[in-house]
């Protein structure tokens, strides 16, 4: 455990000049992308303090399902949660990067998210998530999901990976990438399964979505 005192705005938070880039490009050409050290090492590294020094006590374990559908659900999924505030300074800071992304997506894509919400993840030793896809066509407000890793020194062999699969044949994989610390990926909600296997050591991430607004006249629509 580490008690690194993070100062608001002390570290720059990007490793290139142009850190959308790739991103944007990938996800206008092919609908998801992973890129290696998307935010910088020191930077990445003061999320890893934050999620390492979260008592499992201030955690929930993650189910499946949203608002009254929501239930914890151990054969599907065993990671466990805390859903990302800004009542912190690294916090604000993380959320502060990807509501510029935000922006820049809609620049170049037109997609129209509203918001984004994230929560750190830890899966300890045998945790795992099934097959799954996070948004179901027209039944949901999330369009774009990201999950950033931030383990020091994690090895192939070690589990942990994230699958995804093909959008048109979700029994063909199209990508297996390790945890490696500061890897970011992002995918289409609505068009790629995947899953966690299991893993071998404790793993931390963080796992987000950006969000369209399907508030109505009736219907208010809360995240998480």
């Amino acid at each position: 455990m580490t008690n690194h005192l993070y100062v608001e705005n002390s570290i720059p938070a990007f490793s290139r000049e142009a850190p959308f880039s790739n991103v944007l490009t990938d996800l206008q050409t092919k609908g998801w992308s992973v890129q290696d050290d998307f935010f910088s090492t020191d930077f990445t590294q003061a999320l890893m303090d934050e999620v390492e020094n979260i008592h499992i006590a201030y955690m929930q374990q993650a189910g499946v399902g949203r608002k009254q559908d929501h239930q914890v659900v151990l054969d599907t999924r065993r990671d466990y949660i805390q859903w990302i505030d800004p009542d912190k300074p690294i916090k604000k800071d993380f959320l502060k990067m990807m509501e510029d992304l935000r922006v820049a997506l809609n620049r170049r894509l037109f997609l129209g998210l509203f918001d984004y919400e994230a929560h750190f993840a830890r899966y300890e030793t045998g945790a795992f998530y099934e097959k799954h896809i996070d948004a179901f066509k027209g039944e949901s407000n999330r369009i774009l999901s990201t999950v950033l890793y931030l383990n020091e020194g994690w090895q192939e062999g070690e589990g942990g990976e994230l699958v995804i699969y093909d959008e048109n044949d979700p029994t063909i994989e199209i990508g297996r990438f390790y945890p490696k610390k500061g890897r970011l990926a992002v995918f289409l909600s609505e068009c790629f399964y995947h899953e966690v296997v299991v893993a071998n050591r404790t793993r931390h991430s963080i796992a987000g979505w950006f969000r369209i607004n399907n508030t109505t006249s009736m219907t208010l629509d809360p995240d998480q």
